[in-house]
């Protein structure tokens, strides 16, 4: 007998209406015989035309201002800046559940103290600690598009300093070729989603080649509109990646670990078939269920207003990356 379950990405119905596929169960939870047949994961909050949110704008709560000057080189993306309580109230943060509205969930996550372990095939293996990073690491503030996978997208100012710095400071060995990023994660306050009492493979990890590490748009982000990040958004220590889909940002790094060879990440194990490793954005490359030749992006306002906007190769920086692929 075949079960489907729905992938827990997929929008729901009383927002768009989506494609009915399912993810077959053995993809899913391979050697996970025990799995409740029927059980379903929660629906996602989807990219539609227009929505009003779920927390409103008391989703970005008073936080200390940090001291950046914006860098002129990324000072303008092209598109206004997205509303700021919008982009609060809606996040991907499976760890924390899988609709787009876990703002308040991801409240449980704690940031004081905060330690980043800089390890693997380096000569300067290291533990930072959060203040380290901003003291060491000159922060300057980027306007960047973020694009997801799900095509709908964001025009945010991170604040944070390029990852090239990092790697320079943990000078890595000459047989170190990978760097794999690791997620907090905690049972205890982030309890995900599961499947018949199957956990997903936390620790969510990402992972890049050095070069693109090294690449002059590869950021890491410590604050967002002018402050601290919330921690919806993956305080206290973030990926940032404009040319490549969202997923490959990962949130609340505690790790960071430079490797000779390519390790599994959270999105290519679950579903090697929709997301590849680079994961670039690419509108004649369709995922497999939708078309990638258009975004819904988030601009600005209190309605929460979407437009529709044709989807740029590199989300618009192939200047900076084309060379690399």
């Amino acid at each position: 007998m075949l079960i489907r379950l729905p992938r827990i990405w997929d929008v729901p119905d009383h927002l768009v209406t989506p494609e009915q596929l399912y993810l077959d169960r053995r993809r899913f939870l391979r050697g996970a015989g025990r799995a409740a047949a029927g059980l379903a994961l929660a629906e996602l909050f989807g990219c539609e035309d227009t929505l009003q949110p779920r927390f409103g704008r008391q989703a970005v709560p008073p936080m200390a201002m940090l001291a950046a000057a914006r860098n002129p080189k990324f000072a303008d993306a092209g598109r206004p800046l997205s509303d700021e309580a919008a982009v609060a109230a809606f996040n991907n943060y499976y760890e924390f559940g899988v609709t787009k509205h876990i703002a308040a969930a991801a409240q449980a996550l704690p940031v004081t103290p905060w330690a980043v372990e800089v390890g693997g095939l380096v000569h300067n293996p290291k533990t930072y600690a959060i203040e380290d990073l901003s003291r060491l690491f000159p922060l300057e503030e980027r306007v960047y598009k973020h694009r997801c996978v799900e095509a709908w997208s964001m025009t945010v100012p991170w604040t944070g300093f390029p990852m090239k710095l990092l790697l320079q400071a943990a000078d890595p060995k000459p047989e170190a070729q990978f760097v794999t990023f690791t997620s907090y994660h905690n049972d205890a306050v982030q309890p995900g989603p599961g499947f018949g009492g199957e956990k997903l493979p936390w620790p969510y990890e990402e992972n890049l080649r050095l070069d693109e590490m090294a690449n002059e748009l590869a950021f890491f982000a410590t604050g967002i509109y002018g402050h601290d990040l919330p921690k919806q958004h993956g305080a206290p220590l973030r990926q940032c990646l404009p040319w490549k889909y969202g997923f490959k940002g990962a949130k609340s790094i505690v790790k960071i670990t430079f490797t000779d060879r390519r390790t599994p990440t959270f999105w290519n194990t679950l579903a090697p078939d929709e997301y590849d490793f680079e994961a670039n954005i690419d509108p004649e490359k369709p995922h497999p269920r939708w078309s990638q030749a258009t975004e819904r992006v988030l601009d600005y306002g209190e309605e929460w207003l979407w437009r529709r906007s044709p989807t740029l190769k590199y989300n618009g920086y192939g200047e900076y990356v084309a060379g690399l692929y």
